[in-house]
């Protein structure tokens, strides 16, 4: 299973702040209709198939309003749920749990789109060695919650940043002089880290290669042209396909021999998951 990003906590107060506003401000106005010593229990169900995504999510936005509300979970991170399911049962204060329903189900339905897509994608290179990975297009803010959907949803995370992985494209080459120059560069700057190239031409692949690049991009090249290049790069160096790659291409790209194929559709092409939360109210003393 994916480990946790170490911003829930940041994410999640983010969250909150846009709902309830400045610190010292009046907050919820309109949970505050609800006298504070009433209780309410709530669910959480989904209105059609998916990848479960995102529960830390909820567990930190009701933690950070209120510790005494209560979650079950009925299932686990990376579940696969039906139509009508119901994810978790909670009860607590009333206000908090009506204070914190968007933002908790703003990120469940986020992450669970994000795992449930990842899911898709894997399925389509499933046996052929394939990896799918990631990319930098996501959503501001959420970049570390949503490639945590991607694992979970069965995907690769490529670099998280700009600071773990060198990626050299077309201006980086023309910036340092050429390939050559730009792979040496990297190694003395950031020794240690994978670098990659980014190629338009066979001529290109080739002086990656020399150069000694960890991962060659091959970009818009068409199937045979991957497949030539999988054989001229006999496992020198891994390929990552990349550019206009939809699902009904997947399949035929992983077979080619690529060893990864990046789709920034999986962060940046988000079907949030239609979920919604049920609440029944207590009068005061009904515990």
């Amino acid at each position: 299973m994916a480990s946790l990003p170490a911003d829930i906590s940041n994410q999640v107060s983010r969250a909150l702040a846009e709902d309830r506003g400045p610190v010292n401000g009046p907050g919820d106005i309109t949970a505050l209709l609800v006298p504070a010593d009433v209780q309410a229990s709530a669910t959480i169900i989904t209105r059609e198939a998916a990848i479960l995504c995102g529960i830390p999510w909820v567990n930190e936005t009701f933690r950070q309003l209120d510790p005494d509300v209560r979650i079950e979970w009925r299932f686990e991170e990376g579940a696969q749920l039906a139509p009508n399911d119901v994810l978790c049962h909670l009860e607590g204060p009333a206000r908090p749990l009506l204070t914190g329903e968007r933002t908790a189900l703003n990120f469940l339905q986020t992450l669970s789109g994000t795992a449930t897509a990842a899911r898709r994608y894997a399925g389509l290179v499933a046996g052929t060695g394939c990896k799918i990975l990631d990319t930098r297009k996501t959503l501001p803010g959420l970049r570390t919650a949503q490639k945590h959907a991607v694992v979970v949803g069965g995907c690769v995370n490529h670099r998280i940043g700009l600071y773990d992985a060198v990626l050299i494209k077309e201006n980086h080459i023309a910036a340092a002089g050429s390939i050559a120059l730009a792979v040496q560069r990297a190694r003395e700057i950031a020794p240690g880290v994978t670098v990659e190239v980014e190629v338009e031409t066979f001529n290109e692949l080739d002086q990656a290669l020399a150069a000694g690049a960890d991962v060659i991009m091959l970009d818009e090249f068409d199937l045979d042209a991957m497949r030539l290049a999988v054989q001229h790069v006999a496992g020198r160096a891994k390929i990552e396909a990349s550019g206009g790659i939809d699902e009904a291409a997947l399949r035929s790209v992983a077979e080619t021999g690529v060893d990864y194929i990046s789709i920034g559709a999986l962060t940046k092409h988000v079907h949030a998951t239609d979920l919604s939360m049920r609440f029944e109210l207590a009068l005061p003393g009904d515990r």
